[in-house]
C-alpha cells in the first residue's frame, strides 16, 4: 500500500513536471512568436510605424513603436506573473522555482526588447534630423566648401535636396550664392541655342553619320528603363533624345554610344522630382510648361557633360578609360598577390 501511495506521488510530480515544461515551452513559442511580429493573445503587440521623417512633429510621432492590445488581453506583466506563481506556489521543487524565473525573464526581455527598440527608433530619427540640419547649414552659406558637402553627401543626400547637391558637387552651379542664379540662367540659355542649332533642323542638313546616330538614339529612347511607364510618354523620349543628341554633336571624339542613355535617367528623375510630386508612376510630363521642361533638359545635359567629361575616353575607339582601369587592376592584385606571398615560408 505504502509502495502503491509512493507510486502515485511520482506519477503525480512527473505529470505536474510535464505541465510546467508544456507551459514553459508555449510561453517560449509565444515569446518567438512575438518578436516575429504575429499576434498573441494576452500579451502587448508591437507595430513599427511608417510615418515619413518631418523634425517639426518628431517628438509628438515618437518613440516610433506604439503599443496596441488583442481582444483577449489579458493584463500587464505583472498580472501575469503572479498568475503564474499562484498556479505554480504548491510545486515545491526547484523546477517550479525556475520555470518561474524563466517566465519572469522572458516577460521581461519582452518589455526590454519595446524599449530598446523605441530607443533606436528615436535615435535614428534624431540622426537623420541632425544631418538635414547639417545639409542646411552647407547649403545655406554665401560659398559653399564642396569638400565638405561631398564628405556630407557620401552617407547619402535627402531626396529634395538631391536637385541643388548634385547641381553643386558636379561643378555645374558654382559654390558662390550671389553667383548661381546667374549661371544656371546663361546655361541653359545656352542649351537652348545648341538644340536649335543642332537638332532643330532638317536631316537635308545633316551629315549621314548625323542621321545614323539621330537614328540609333531614336532606337535606344524607347528601351530606356522600359519598365516604368514614365519612360514611356512621348515627351520623355523627345526630351531623352534631344539631350543625347545635342551631347553627341558636340563631343565628336566619342559621339553617341549605347549605354549613354542609361546615364541620363538618374538626373532626368531628380531635376524632375523639383516640379512633380510623388511616385514616379504617377507622373506626367504634360503637367510641366515647356520653360520647366527645357531648364530639366538644360540642367541633365550640363550635369551629363561633367560626368562624362572625367570618363569620356571610356567611350572612344579603343577604349583606353577602361584599358587604364583594367591595367590599374591588374597592378593592384600584383601588388596584393605579392605582400600575400611574401608572408608564406616556403620555396617557390
Amino acid at each position: 500500500m505504502n509502495n502503491s501511495n509512493l507510486g502515485h506521488g511520482e506519477e503525480d510530480q512527473q505529470r505536474k513536471k510535464e505541465s510546467i515544461d508544456s507551459r514553459f515551452n508555449q510561453t517560449l513559442r509565444n515569446v518567438q512568436g512575438l518578436l516575429k511580429g504575429r499576434s498573441i493573445p494576452g500579451k502587448v503587440l508591437l507595430t513599427r510605424r511608417s510615418d515619413p521623417l518631418d523634425d517639426s512633429g518628431l517628438q509628438e510621432r515618437s518613440p516610433s513603436y506604439q503599443r496596441s492590445f488583442s481582444q483577449n488581453d489579458a493584463g500587464t506583466s505583472e498580472d501575469m506573473d503572479k498568475s503564474i506563481e499562484g498556479k505554480l506556489r504548491n510545486t515545491n521543487n526547484s523546477d517550479s522555482n525556475t520555470t518561474v524565473n524563466k517566465l519572469r525573464s522572458s516577460t521581461s526581455y519582452i518589455e526590454n526588447s519595446a524599449k530598446e527598440g523605441q530607443k533606436s527608433a528615436v535615435g535614428a530619427r534624431a540622426t537623420d534630423s541632425a544631418r538635414v540640419t547639417k545639409f542646411n547649414k552647407e547649403l545655406s552659406g554665401q560659398m559653399i566648401i564642396l569638400e565638405r558637402l561631398r564628405e556630407l553627401a557620401w552617407s547619402g543626400v535627402p531626396p529634395y535636396m538631391r536637385p541643388n547637391v548634385w547641381r553643386l558637387l558636379l561643378g555645374y552651379a558654382p559654390p558662390n550664392s550671389d553667383r548661381r542664379e546667374g549661371v544656371l540662367r546663361r546655361k541653359r540659355l545656352e542649351y537652348l541655342d545648341c538644340v536649335a542649332q543642332f537638332y532643330d533642323i532638317p536631316d537635308t542638313e545633316r551629315s549621314d553619320d548625323e542621321i545614323n546616330m539621330l537614328r540609333q538614339i531614336a532606337v535606344d529612347c524607347p528601351r530606356t528603363v522600359p519598365d516604368v511607364t514614365f519612360f514611356q510618354q512621348a515627351q520623355v523620349q523627345k526630351s531623352l533624345e534631344r539631350i543625347l543628341y545635342t551631347w553627341a554633336i558636340r563631343h565628336p571624339a566619342s559621339g553617341y554610344v549605347q549605354g549613354i542613355n542609361d546615364l541620363v535617367t538618374p538626373f532626368l528623375v531628380v531635376f524632375l522630382s523639383e516640379y512633380l510630386e510623388g511616385s514616379i508612376d504617377g507622373w506626367s510630363i504634360s503637367d510641366l510648361s515647356s520653360e520647366n521642361i527645357s531648364n530639366i533638359e538644360a540642367d541633365c545635359y550640363w550635369c551629363l557633360s561633367k560626368l562624362l567629361d572625367g570618363m569620356q575616353d571610356h567611350y572612344t575607339f579603343a577604349q583606353p578609360g577602361i584599358q587604364r582601369l583594367v591595367f590599374k587592376l591588374k597592378e593592384l592584385v600584383r601588388r596584393i598577390d605579392g605582400k600575400l606571398f611574401s608572408g608564406l615560408q616556403f620555396s617557390p
